[in-house]
């Protein structure tokens, strides 16, 4: 039984539009042990592990179905019992998780096993302890077979115990949950920034952040005051407000004095910390008094420790958030209640049995703990854990009534006196923060403190919202939506316009000139691409960034309004999505392209990963009415509107949506050449003449019209205007420094030569095509290669279309040779040129990009067309333009940039041993570097 691969989807994917794990896997000899097969007492020791595996439903929608499946007709497989599992014990730790999925990946014994998950280590830990208890409950027979197998000593017991405390540490709290839970509900994206609880709602300019209950928008110096309870009371108390009276002290003697002082009975408690930790309350005696002290220096982060008058009554949590009192909880500490029979170790026991009883912050109560804090208060009752309570007798085993010590809440919001809520509204305002708890003791919260007394012991910056929202008895209270709506009032923005782009080719130039299009309006945009992160235009991240990583890149920039994100097939297999939605989706194509790798052989499941890309998209699906697999994807769109591209003006198929009042971008002829035009609920709106586009090389550089059409259509959907859209496409071309590798166009020299990143038959076509269609009047040549982890089928058909548009070739190789061998590439382009009737003289194999390059460039003549296929964009266009011709017609005025050295250093020639997931690079001046290389990373 192997995993061979797992993949962590972070956002939408093939499997499902949320966070999923997928784990290929090969089961191998267990093929032939269903669950009936590897018996009951396989099936009774999974129930009695997992009892809560009752309630999954599988297959049959109902309770109990997944048993079903485990011990009826032939059973179930281990994959489809893993998955459960690995749901299941994500369960207990707390997640809400439901979705699961195993299907066999069509080779015997091979299954994909996905799973859903809600933080990525606790869903990976979760798939492993299920592994290891499944193979342990394995009869001994099947153990022997297993090429690893659990040890004897497994102890599931403890080890989902140890799963739980870890989930709980990489969980979102009760507190932070709940307000992602509001955000959610209100249609408030939100983004994660660190492994505990900073949390990011919103996108780019529009973003909010919290980290617990502190917002964004909290201020410092309140913080800084609640947190210094010497601070809190003395404004509390300057503003008239009930508090206790206190001292701060340093010292036990000191401690004793003040108690004296203020007069028993008395309270201990550290000047700085939370959730009740080192305080000591009810103190009647000196020792009480000098053991207190000790412990509250132990939890405080100084040496002072506040002594304060102890004030009877109920403890009383009251939330107030944006100035407003939103709910009120009464706290009972952690308490067990006798039975005349059993000790209080035993009711303890009794009490965890509770099943909203949790570890930490799993479920809405806390487990007892006999802890030092219990054990204490023990015996000053002079009981121990072996004591037996009379029937009804109440004892408490805290001094305080904290949740995450063990206490119970119940809600009281509904009865609090208007005194009393006006005392905590007035109490927090004081301090200056925008979410504030108010802990008041009283003994009638529906009574006003100025008749009956009570008094503020405490004020709490970041106070937990579990109490509230999930109480032990009363109403549960929606306290982080009142977060969500003073973060983002009724009417205010949370999202910033998100256009996704994906398609086989013209990707990274139709996000250019729709970053183009978008500027002009206004907008400061985010742009991801096969080049890098643009931020308002400018480079930020260099690199292949059309992945996951880099759409969080621009979403969680807070300068960005308006987010244009190239996604490529590669991120999409391998991490999902980085965006829940889009506004407006856009697949330009689906054509041969990486086919044979990661298990994407045609391109009908190809265009399956494109897909995703669609069914994300809210308001409008822009699709190529010219490309059938583009088109079947209208069937998967759940936008609002679908706004097809055709350059067929004759198209029947959008003839009919056009006639249905749908949209359409469509190419037609016109008395001054091809005109873009749109067409609206009815109305014809001519747009731009294809010839005025420069990108487009006067109308002749077809696929370039297309990709205008695309940006143009987009834009279109975000209701820019149409002077902007001309603007946008006007102004935008195709040179290096708008777009390297992109139809770079270099002039200077006797010839002209063109630049670009074709790198699969498709986009070959196109370059041939513009080829053909250019007025030259010497030889058109090309310098050619193809990607070394491509078929051999596709580099064939590349050699094969260049072979009808070009008079002169020299075969290349990419500096990485992706497993190939050093000329493999390069010869079998040339056996298929001689093998299209290509003169061999016209043919040349020079593997080196930079000397096939060189010698293309020596070789041109006056009124030719050199064509190069770059791999390395940046050095091929140095050499490019530091090309001094013969005739010394070429300027070297003109140099590509400042940041680019005038003179390149040498390369020195040294042959290198690549190991695998190697490729060999040149930085910007030429020096060669060995770096690792991911095919599908960002």
């Amino acid at each position: 039984m192997k995993i061979i691969s797992s993949n962590v989807y972070v956002g939408p994917n093939v499997y499902a539009n949320f966070p999923v794990i997928r784990h290929q896997i090969d089961i191998g000899e267990l093929e032939n042990w269903p669950s009936v097969k590897l018996g009951e007492g396989f099936i009774n020791g999974l129930i009695a592990a997992l009892p809560s595996l009752q309630s999954h439903g599988c297959s049959y929608r109902e309770e109990g179905g997944f048993l079903r499946r485990l011990k009826e007709d032939e059973g179930t497989w281990i994959g489809h019992i893993w998955e459960h599992v690995a749901l299941e014990l994500q369960h207990l730790a707390g997640s809400d998780v439901t979705y699961g999925k195993t299907r066999s990946s069509g080779k015997l014994g091979c299954y994909d096993v996905v799973y859903q998950y809600k933080q990525r280590d606790v869903g990976l830990e979760a798939g492993e302890l299920g592994l290891r208890l499944l193979k342990h409950l394995m009869p001994k027979v099947v153990q022997d077979a297993l090429v690893t197998a659990t040890s004897d000593d497994f102890d599931f017991s403890e080890e989902l115990h140890d799963f739980i405390r870890m989930a709980q540490r990489k969980e979102f709290g009760p507190s932070t949950g709940s307000l992602v839970s509001a955000a959610e509900a209100r249609d408030i994206p939100w983004l994660r920034l660190n492994n505990y609880s900073l949390v990011q709602f919103g996108h780019g300019k529009y973003q909010k952040r919290i980290q617990a209950t502190i917002t964004s928008e909290t201020k410092h110096i309140a913080v800084e005051i609640s947190c210094d309870k010497e601070d809190t009371h003395n404004l509390l108390n300057d503003l008239g407000l009930p508090v206790p009276q206190q001292i701060m002290v340093y010292g036990v003697p000191q401690a004793i004095r003040a108690a004296k002082k203020i007069g028993y009975p008395v309270v201990v408690k550290p000047l700085n910390a939370n959730h009740g930790r080192g305080v000591t309350i009810n103190l009647l005696s000196d020792d009480q008094v000098g053991i207190a002290f000790e412990e509250a220096q132990q939890f405080g982060t100084g040496k002072a420790v506040l002594v304060e008058s102890y004030l009877s009554g109920f403890d009383h949590r009251m939330l107030v958030v944006n100035n407003e009192l939103v709910a009120v909880a009464k706290r009972v500490p952690g308490n067990v209640v006798g039975d005349g029979k059993s000790t209080i170790s035993e009711l303890v026991d009794l009490v965890n049995l509770d099943p909203r009883r949790g570890i930490g912050h799993e479920k809405v109560l806390t487990r007892l703990e006999l802890d030092n804090q219990a054990l204490r208060l023990l015996e000053e009752a002079d009981y121990d854990e072996n004591t037996i309570l009379e029937e009804g007798q109440l004892f408490y085993l805290r001094s305080t009534a904290n949740l995450s010590t063990g206490g119970t809440s119940i809600d009281v919001t509904d009865i609090v006196h208007p005194d009393n809520r006006d005392m905590a509204v007035r109490a927090i305002k004081a301090i200056g923060l925008d979410i504030g708890g108010v802990d008041f003791l009283t003994e009638d919260i529906s009574k006003s403190y100025k008749e009956i007394g009570g008094g503020i012991c405490e004020c709490n910056a970041a106070p937990g919202f579990r109490m509230h929202v999930a109480p032990s008895e009363g109403k549960p209270r929606d306290v982080s939506g009142k977060v969500m709506d003073m973060l983002f009032p009724l009417g205010s923005e949370a999202r910033i316009p998100v256009a996704a782009i994906t398609g086989t080719n013209g990707k990274t130039t139709t996000s250019r000139m729709l970053a183009s299009i978008v500027k002009s309006a206004g907008f400061t945009t985010g742009m991801t691409s096969t080049d890098g992160v643009y931020i308002d235009g400018h480079l930020t991240v260099k690199g292949d960034m059309t992945g996951p990583t880099s759409a969080q890149i621009v979403l969680r920039d807070p300068s960005v309004d308006f987010a244009i994100l190239e996604t490529a097939r590669g991120g999409i297999l391998k991490r999902g999505l980085g965006y829940t939605e889009s506004n407006v989706s856009a697949c330009l194509n689906v054509t041969a392209d990486h086919l044979g790798l990661r298990g994407i052989d045609t391109v009908e499941q190809l265009a399956k990963i494109k897909r995703v890309v669609v069914e994300v998209a809210k308001d409008c699906v822009v699709l190529n009415a010219d490309d059938i697999l583009c088109l079947q994807m209208a069937d998967y769109c759940e936008a609002e509107h679908i706004f097809y591209v055709t350059m067929n003006p004759g198209h029947g198929l959008v003839r009919e949506h056009i006639r249905r009042g749908g949209l359409a971008a469509v190419l037609e002829k016109g008395i001054n050449g091809d005109m873009i035009t749109i067409y609206d609920k009815g109305a014809h709106i001519p747009l731009l003449w294809t010839h005025l586009i420069p990108a487009t090389i006067e109308g002749k550089a077809l696929h370039n019209v297309q990709n205008a059409m695309f940006a143009a259509a987009m834009a279109y959907s975000f209701k820019i205007s149409l002077e902007d859209i001309r603007q946008g496409l006007r102004i935008f071309n195709t040179s290096f420094y708008q777009a390297p590798g992109r139809l770079n166009i270099y002039d200077e020299h006797p010839f002209k030569v063109i630049l670009d990143y074709a790198h699969n038959p498709a986009a070959i076509q196109t370059i041939t095509d513009l080829a053909l269609r250019l007025d030259i009047t010497g030889k058109r040549r090309i310098v050619m290669a193809m990607p070394g982890d491509r078929r051999d089928e596709d580099i064939i058909e590349a050699a094969n279309i260049t072979a009808e548009g070009f008079d002169s070739f020299i075969c290349k190789a990419d500096d990485d040779r992706r497993r190939r061998g050093f000329d493999e590439v390069p010869q079998l382009l040339k056996q298929t040129l001689l093998a299209a009737g290509i003169s061999e003289s016209d043919i040349q194999v020079i593997p080196s990009e930079e000397e096939a390059i060189e010698s293309a460039l020596n070789q041109c003549e006056k009124g030719d067309l050199l064509i190069i296929l770059g791999d390395d964009i940046t050095r091929c266009w140095k050499q490019i333009v530091h090309y001094n011709a013969e005739e010394g017609d070429a300027t070297t005025e003109d140099e590509p940039s400042h940041t680019y050295p005038e003179k390149l250093y040498e390369p020195i020639e040294h042959k290198f041993e690549l190991a695998e997931g190697q490729r060999l690079v040149h930085d910007e001046r030429g020096v060669r570097l060995i770096v690792e290389h991911d095919e599908e990373s960002d």
